[in-house]
């Protein structure tokens, strides 16, 4: 006979299992836009859902935007010690430009120069944009900010990077 602690853990197992097999491959991809070193973002992504799993609550488990988040503040809370991934670069350049395929090292470059134009806040919409692939509303709440201001911020930040990259206005 089963007691009530074990289905309360058991619930909470099941709820922990589902979020981690739907976000785990998000939240790791997120970490890997901002960290270079794969033993690094496997502790940061353990570190993100141990920090779910003292907080789940199987009625109510987390989402993936709380999982960003969190890794966000990991994120923010260790040593700035690493480099954004060429990967990262590769999908600024892609979703700017329309090209498929890898970057050479000197697009790479001047993806990175032109990131260094944006605003802190216009260059994480940018990147929550093309590299995890968030639409305007998921940003916006994930930022706890208006959607109006984030499309408006990505816009901006949109033509400051075609500007910097010297593309062409898409109209």
């Amino acid at each position: 006979m089963s007691t009530r602690g074990d289905d309360a853990e058991k619930k909470k197992d099941a709820a922990f299992s589902a979020v981690f097999d739907a976000n785990w491959a998000r939240v790791r991809h997120h970490v890997e836009g901002v960290v270079d070193d794969d033993a690094e973002v496997t502790e940061i992504v353990s570190e993100v859902f141990l920090m779910a799993w003292a907080r789940l609550d199987p009625a109510r488990p987390v989402d993936r935007l709380w999982l960003l988040r969190t890794a966000d503040r990991v994120l923010r809370s260790r040593p700035a010690r690493s480099v954004m991934r060429r990967t990262a670069l590769d999908a600024v350049h892609q979703g700017m430009s329309g090209v498929q395929g890898r970057t050479d090292l000197t697009m790479r470059v001047r993806v990175l120069t032109a990131l260094g134009v944006l605003s802190r806040t216009e260059r994480r919409i940018i990147m929550l944009t093309y590299w995890d692939g968030l639409a305007v509303g998921e940003i916006a709440e994930m930022l706890r900010s208006p959607k109006i201001r984030v499309r408006k911020s990505l816009r901006r930040a949109q033509r400051k990077l075609r500007a910097a990259l010297g593309l062409e206005e898409a109209g």
